[in-house]
């Protein structure tokens, strides 16, 4: 199949994001502003506003009636998106929930940023991986190009009639909202055909029901039962939309994780997000002074890849997981879904917590972690202050 030469454009990530949502051709949107997320929405309004998107814009009083804005016209058959950030996404928690039990196709990008107190408008994961169970498909992007293409993908994903699920999209605030990088973008009817219009509603209008009605406890669970094979036939459905989206762009696409010279590595550092980038320019580092060291990035986090993970892991020496999230009480949320998923392997699984509330990390911060393995004078979970 012969590739297109590319458009080329020098975007930030909100804009990339608000380009990627032109494209898509939603039908419905809601808006709140909320740091750092605000100018990707304002760049939505300003396509809606020349008429570059036809779509409804509906500007609401808070981040919980933008989702049940959505929620209500996706219920109706239309493609719908919104987007939030830290103390947005906890507003919206009643209506997520919903979206995911009823499981209604939808998009949702978050900026992703600390929680309060103390109050912050900086970086970490908190916000995004407090949503791990509200019956979503996350993914995760570590750079601007790959927020624009998660963006598309996650539209034909939620709509799958194998799947029918909201897909929240995360990046990394400030980190890729407010970085300008080099992306290539698809032209508007490649994304016509990998994307066709919305086929079918969740509610037949010539025979009226209601929604959201209570269950019985018989019942109940049986609705979370279909939602969690619904979830297993994700990731399937992921990675097969992920080849197709790579085949017509002519970019790799990885799939639910992606193994950077992890295939012969010793040492693995586990990340998700946009710092991988920096773990992967730590890796060439210790590569260059004889350190087998490789990187497994998480791109999708719900379904979470227990499968993919426990392949590439299941034999290596060690492995350091990177978390910009905590489970107080419990420990790094992410290094502890990787010491369920190698249970039973004896692979030793290390902690380490760094960059919340927008804290600096740089490769010599993965390069001292790994050095300080390999030297017996790392603990199990450590803290970057």
């Amino acid at each position: 199949m012969q590739v297109l030469k590319r458009k080329t454009l020098a975007l930030v990530g909100n804009h990339a994001v608000a380009y990627a949502v032109k494209q898509s051709k939603p039908q419905v949107l809601a808006v709140f502003p909320i740091t750092p997320q605000t100018t990707m929405l304002e760049k939505i309004s300003e396509y809606i506003a020349s008429e570059e998107l036809k779509a409804e814009l509906i500007k609401v009083e808070s981040e919980h009636s933008a989702l049940a804005s959505i929620y209500g016209a996706a219920l109706a058959g239309a493609r719908v998106f919104t987007a939030t950030s830290s103390q947005g996404l906890l507003y919206m928690t009643e209506m997520i929930y919903w979206a995911g039990g009823q499981r209604v196709p939808m998009v949702a990008a978050v900026a992703t940023r600390a929680i309060a107190e103390p109050w912050s408008i900086w970086d970490d994961h908190q916000d995004f991986v407090s949503k791990r169970d509200a019956i979503w498909i996350q993914m995760m992007a570590e750079n601007v190009q790959e927020a624009y293409d998660m963006t598309i993908q996650a539209f034909r994903i939620s709509e799958d009639e194998r799947v029918i699920l909201p897909v929240m999209m995360g990046f990394d605030g400030f980190i890729l909202t407010h970085t300008m990088e080099r992306i290539e973008v698809l032209e508007d009817g490649e994304v016509d055909n990998f994307l066709p219009p919305r086929q079918f509603n969740l509610i037949d209008f010539s025979d009226p029901i209601g929604v959201g009605p209570i269950a019985t406890p018989e019942d109940y669970i049986k609705y979370r039962y279909e939602a969690m094979k619904a979830m297993v036939r994700a990731k399937g459905v992921i990675e097969e939309v992920m080849n197709e989206y790579e085949r017509i762009s002519g970019r790799k696409q990885n799939g639910l994780v992606e193994c950077y010279k992890c295939e012969d590595a010793k040492y693995v550092f586990v990340t998700m997000g946009a710092w991988s980038g920096d773990g992967k320019v730590a890796v060439d580092r210790l590569r260059n002074s004889g350190i087998e060291a490789g990187l497994l990035k998480i791109r999708v986090f719900r379904p979470f890849p227990k499968e993919k993970i426990e392949e590439y892991l299941r034999s290596m020496k060690g492995v350091i997981v990177l978390d910009r999230a905590y489970s107080y009480g419990s420990g790094g949320i992410l290094a502890n879904e990787i010491k369920a998923t190698l249970y039973g392997y004896r692979v030793p699984v290390y902690s380490v917590i760094a960059g919340i509330g927008g804290k600096d990390v740089r490769p010599r911060h993965f390069q001292k972690v790994i050095e300080d393995l390999i030297n017996d004078n790392l603990e199990e979970e450590r803290w970057l202050l």
